[in-house]
């Protein structure tokens, strides 16, 4: 069954109307632009389902997208310890639904605003307006941060301190293309290579 994201609905609404407008009061033919748009938005805020693997100890994507970065770092604003840190990249092309990646409860949730310069670039985590999300788990702290882009300038985050995260399960999206960054513990295997392509809930990208 094809589930749309919720976000996306206020947008569809407003380009079906468009479509109808323009192909009943117009010309049939312009019609034929905003049902374009119509049909990328549907795509666009997709939101299927994912089978989540089960095991101790497992980190699984929080976004669809391509692994850009990895690195050991020493993350001194929030966690302050040392982390592995993994950043994704998503596409417009790309399911722009968050994920947590491991169980666990929400400790902080704090918004940043800041710039809009490509996701792509390594320093556009800490300058660019950001959501950051910090996981108390098992298995240690984690810290998962939406990052806006150049044409992504909106994300979301639903949940709040003291909420409860499954694995896999739902938490936020970043609307039209950007970044995220996953902080894992420093003892964490790390299961994915530069330039792979991950599935949030699905692909399991660290270990301990």
């Amino acid at each position: 069954m094809f589930k749309l994201a919720l976000e996306g609905y206020p947008f569809l609404i407003v380009f079906v109307i468009i479509t109808v407008f323009t192909y009943s009061f117009v010309k049939p033919w312009i019609a034929t632009f905003p049902l374009i748009v119509t049909l990328f938005m549907t795509f666009f805020f997709r939101d299927p389902e994912r089978k989540i693997p089960e095991g101790k100890g497992i980190f699984v994507s929080p976004a669809d997208g391509k692994v850009i970065l990895i690195r050991d770092v020493y993350e001194e604003t929030y966690l302050k310890a040392d982390s592995k840190e993994i950043s994704i990249f998503m596409s417009p092309l790309n399911v722009h639904v968050n994920r947590s990646p491991c169980d666990g409860k929400v400790e902080l949730v704090k918004h940043s605003r800041g710039k809009f310069i490509s996701a792509y670039k390594e320093d556009s985590s800490l300058k660019n307006e950001n959501i950051v999300m910090i996981l108390k788990t098992k298995e240690g702290r984690v810290l998962v941060r939406q990052v806006a882009g150049f044409i992504a300038r909106r994300a979301v985050c639903k949940v709040k301190a003291s909420d409860m995260l499954r694995r896999g399960q739902r938490y936020g999206i970043i609307k039209f293309g950007s970044r995220l960054d996953v902080y894992l513990p420093k003892d964490t295997k790390i299961m994915v290579k530069l330039d792979d392509k991950v599935k949030a809930g699905e692909t399991v990208i660290g270990k301990i």
